[in-house]
């Protein structure tokens, strides 16, 4: 790891540690309040959320450290098995028949390690065009073979999107590793770093500033706890801290906010189109994998929209 890397690890290690002390702190306080009152202790289920996602974050930032220690070989092995796991959520929920197993087994066993392994050869050209391209034709073509008509554009379109969403999209940020920018050689791991903090520090401030000052609701039949007032507040937040850290970036000042601002609105998007998916399929969540986020979809569904378009943003104006 570099000396920032380290910096920048040790600098959340301690917004948590801050974080856990006052979580705690309000759950001491509200017992205390409860046997002042000669009441019996009942817990408060929106303090137990927030040390529940406190403590989800303690361990999703070990594992991104550790990955981030073993450089390009352990980001993309971490991504890897993040794409596995929220295709694995997505094609659970949608519905599915015998005669698509052929598709499901090519975008798990062929489509999916096949992105991961170019990027780790570092074939650009052949990443970029391989879902979108190839696994788009061969996905029909694959469950056409069953004869199943029933529902087939509908079935086939749901794997294509999930495979397109979960592995496409979540590849680019492993990808970044793949561009050589000037002047920022061997930098490339603080970039993600910073796409990743930004986008989930927006989410983290939009749903602190929804509960602090929420009366708006913004989208209230796909995401009824989402406000404009969380929703300015956290992304006009974000932006600034994406400001401040720009020498994680090969940005200016300026570029990075502009940055931030932009991958924080698609953040937004991914959250709200991947609530709509949600509320299709009459779920309020994608799992239960980590405790207080949800499922693997409900932590990166902002990272998912994000992602691709920075990168090649990135590629094309810093290349």
């Amino acid at each position: 790891m570099s000396q920032d890397m380290i910096w920048l690890f040790s600098g959340l290690a301690i917004f948590l540690s801050v974080a856990s002390l006052i979580g705690k702190t309000l759950q001491l306080r509200s017992a205390r309040a409860y046997r002042k009152a000669g009441q019996a202790v009942v817990d408060n289920p929106v303090l137990e959320n927030l040390v529940a996602r406190i403590n989800a974050w303690w361990v999703m930032i070990g594992v991104l450290g550790i990955a981030f220690y073993f450089g390009q070989l352990g980001v993309t092995i971490l991504f890897f098995f993040i794409s596995f796991y929220a295709l694995r959520e997505f094609l659970t929920l949608v519905p599915t028949r015998n005669s698509d197993y052929p598709a499901l087994f090519a975008a798990f066993y062929f489509a999916l390690p096949m992105q991961y392994f170019l990027i780790g050869i570092s074939w650009y050209s052949l990443w970029v065009i391989f879902i979108p391209v190839y696994l788009f034709l061969l996905l029909p073509i694959l469950s056409s073979l069953g004869g199943d008509t029933a529902r087939f554009l509908e079935r086939t379109s749901k794997v294509q999107w999930g495979l397109m969403i979960a592995v496409y999209c979540v590849s680019a940020i492993p990808a970044l590793l793949l561009l050589d920018i000037k002047g920022f050689e061997g930098r490339n791991l603080l970039l993600i770093a910073w796409l990743i903090l930004v986008v989930q520090l927006s989410d983290v401030l939009q749903y602190v500033c929804g509960k602090l000052f929420g009366k708006t609701k913004i989208a209230p039949t796909l995401s009824p706890s989402k406000t404009v007032e969380g929703f300015v507040g956290g992304i006009a937040l974000s932006m600034l801290v994406g400001a401040a850290l720009y020498t994680m970036t090969p940005f200016q000042p300026w570029q990075a906010a502009l940055f931030a601002l932009l991958v924080n609105l698609l953040g937004f998007a991914g959250g709200i189109v991947m609530s709509a998916i949600k509320r299709d399929c009459g779920v309020k969540d994608w799992g239960n994998m980590i405790e207080g986020h949800g499922g693997m979809f409900d932590r990166i569904d902002s990272v998912c929209f994000a992602a691709p378009v920075f990168f090649h943003l990135v590629r094309y104006w810093w290349t």
